[in-house]
């Protein structure tokens, strides 16, 4: 893997690249206010730097005991494919050890990638989104009563 400079925690991180770099990944259009805040609130957080410039970032949410949440992975699509977004699950995962579970969400069709990484799927896991229509639609939820896709 390409030499980065990595940096934890979010002091000093310019959001409004970080939010160029979650448009460009692309993982949403999270404002650099909305980003500030949840890397903000987050107990563990990286951020990956190629020549000066930020190629990768993630977040865990951690309450220090029982449980850690990974999110937030984003890789610069001229970064991706060469093991960083592994690596910075990695790192996150590795910070976060001490938690009884690590838990990620995963969009369809990453299973396997992150089971490589030694995620296990979920069979307890529910969830209330503010539009739960939008995310059914994606495939990240699905209605009462409804069935998993075969595959």
């Amino acid at each position: 893997m390409k030499d980065y400079d990595w940096q934890y925690g979010s002091d000093g991180v310019d959001f409004d690249e970080l939010c160029r770099l979650y448009r460009a990944a692309p993982l949403g259009d999270n404002t650099a206010a909305e980003l500030a805040t949840v890397y903000g609130n987050s107990r563990y957080a990286c951020f990956v730097y190629a020549d000066g410039a930020l190629v990768g970032a993630g977040r865990a949410l951690a309450d220090g005991v029982d449980c850690a949440y990974i999110g937030h992975v984003a890789v610069h699509p001229t970064h991706q494919g060469q093991g960083l977004g592994a690596e910075i699950v990695r790192r996150l995962a590795d910070q976060a050890r001490d938690h009884k579970k690590i838990i990620l969400y995963a969009n369809p069709g990453t299973e396997a990638f992150y089971g490589r990484l030694g995620f296990l799927p979920m069979n307890t896991a529910m969830a209330i989104w503010r539009d739960p229509d939008r995310a059914v639609e994606a495939g990240l939820l699905r209605r009462e009563g409804s069935r998993l896709p075969s595959g």
